[in-house]
């Protein structure tokens, strides 16, 4: 039988998202009174990086030692796949030898084919195209702090990027309205518009996209390989920086998230970045305990 893979949110229905953000919380309450249940005795998670990480990496690997299993960071300079060997044979090879494997990269077709010849489930850590642990974190946490997040509006505020991609995907799956507010030539993936027509519109304007807004949510303007159009991007997505007045123009318990790394400055402000609205602390230490749920549908 082949196993499930993790590659967008569309990979799980529905239900399955729910029962892992419940179990997320059960996770979280047992972390918080370090009362771990090892789950995972024996399992062994192979963990690919192709681009760096901060919260990805520590919130798997540190995920797996606390469910009693364990994890293999694998640099590309470190691999065959640096030297070039397919990413098919690496998958073909690795999943002989460890219970799931959870890949970081840049083009999407590279999970995607990883995943077509790998024996064992498959996450997608971060691909340009989609960001899908993220949103498991993201969904947590509103859920958490605002119940369901069905019929709410959330704005996203920037590059129609693969972050912006994973919440698109997110509106349609959990019913909410997301309003997407880029400049012209910075729109999201045409396709993945289409998919989510009727839950995803995009605006000009940043004020008129966050009219009314239950959650606001940015990332840094240029991505991941990207770094040298920084100058260009600035200058670009100023008027799309999430500020004190952009915040008012949300409703007055809006939530205020962003995946991190933040650029004080460029996408955030300080201000909003440290203020009461924001749930960015909150929301990365999710990672660990959305991650956590996420290994054991898949491994259980």
């Amino acid at each position: 039988m082949k196993p499930r893979h993790f590659l967008t949110l569309d990979s799980l229905t529905h239900d399955e998202l729910l029962s892992i953000i419940s179990r997320a919380l059960e996770l979280k309450e047992q972390f918080k009174n370090k009362s771990y249940e090892p789950t995972l005795a024996n399992k062994v998670l192979g963990m690919i990086f192709e681009k760096s990480s901060t919260r990805t990496r520590v919130s798997f690997e540190a995920g797996m030692a606390q469910l009693g299993g364990h994890a293999i960071y694998l640099a590309p300079t470190g691999t065959q796949i640096g030297r070039g060997e397919p990413i098919q044979d690496t998958a073909r090879v690795l999943s002989r030898m460890v219970d799931c494997v959870m890949l970081r990269t840049f083009e999407h077709e590279r999970i995607e084919t990883f995943a077509e010849y790998s024996d064992v489930p498959v996450i997608n850590g971060l691909s340009d195209s989609f960001h899908p642990c993220q949103l498991l974190a993201d969904m947590l946490t509103y859920m958490e702090l605002r119940g369901s997040i069905e019929g709410k509006k959330v704005v996203w505020l920037g590059d129609g990027n693969n972050m912006c991609h994973s919440y698109m995907n997110a509106a349609r799956i959990f019913d909410f309205q997301l309003s997407i507010a880029c400049p012209e030539g910075f729109d999201p993936d045409a396709e993945i518009l289409a998919s989510t027509k009727g839950h995803v519109v995009i605006e000009r304007e940043p004020e008129t996209a966050a009219k009314s807004a239950d959650l606001v949510v940015t990332d840094v303007w240029a991505s991941m390989g990207q770094e040298d159009e920084q100058a260009q991007r600035i200058e670009k997505f100023a008027k799309y920086q999430v500020n004190t007045d952009l915040m008012e123009c949300a409703n007055d318990d809006a939530l205020f998230m962003h995946c991190l790394p933040a650029h004080r400055g460029e996408e955030v402000s300080e201000a909003i970045l440290e203020g009461p609205q924001s749930v960015v602390w909150e929301e990365a230490g999710n990672r660990l305990h959305s991650q956590k749920a996420l290994l054991e549908f898949l491994l259980l």
